[in-house]
């Protein structure tokens, strides 16, 4: 999604909010409110913060000021404040992008065995973390360079949802079954292309949040 799309569907979510009368309807547009600026802000960006800050506060007061909040962000955008990822990082996203979609062509294939792309995918999600972990100034303390080491570190760091590290852990079991050769546990070609879209979408929530 490029800035004008950006704006066009912040002031969407905006209008919505705003014409939510009472609280029933309110609280789900709240909720995508929050969703949007997670999403497009970063899970810890100072908008979210301040829309969430609010959470417990009167339906009116919430709505208000949450709109308020939203209105600060598109503006934020508007005036080219919220900048891109910088280059070197996108060149590495897009190289793991590629990666992954040919792990998507590999789970098309009923030639490969299903593991194969579990490997790459996990690969990908790997090298994702490291240069998250290089970018945000985190270290691993001498512990073994690994999802888990990674998750853990950002997790403490608290860059990351429970959920999310949850999400992590699992993958992170699939791709070592699959890289130990214990191809009747990565077998299901369905539950790897399920691995598959968790990680695209997770790196599409974090892509820019993974810049510092």
């Amino acid at each position: 999604m490029d800035e004008r799309e950006l704006m066009a569907q912040g002031k969407r979510i905006i209008e919505r909010l705003a014409a939510a009368t009472d609280e029933s309807t309110g609280r789900g547009r709240y909720a995508q409110a929050c969703e949007f600026l997670r999403v497009y802000g970063g899970p810890n960006n100072s908008f979210l913060k301040e829309a969430e800050a609010y959470s417990d506060f009167f339906w009116e007061s919430k709505r208000n000021h949450t709109v308020s909040v939203l209105e600060s962000f598109v503006d934020h955008v508007e005036s080219g404040l919220h900048s891109g990822i910088p280059p070197r990082h996108q060149a590495e996203l897009d190289v793991v992008s590629d990666f992954l979609g040919q792990a998507d062509q590999m789970l098309k294939d009923t030639s490969f065995h299903p593991g194969a792309a579990a490997v790459l995918i996990g690969a990908c999600l790997e090298e994702f973390l490291r240069g998250w972990l290089e970018s945000a100034s985190l270290d691993l303390g001498g512990t073994r360079p690994s999802i888990d080491s990674y998750m853990k570190a950002l997790r403490e760091a608290d860059l990351l949802s429970k959920q999310d590290a949850k999400d992590l852990v699992s993958w992170a079991g699939i791709r070592n079954h699959a890289a130990h050769g214990e191809w009747d546990k990565v077998g299901d070609r369905e539950k790897i292309d399920i691995m598959l879209q968790g990680v695209n979408l997770f790196l599409r929530t974090y892509g820019k949040a993974s810049t510092g």
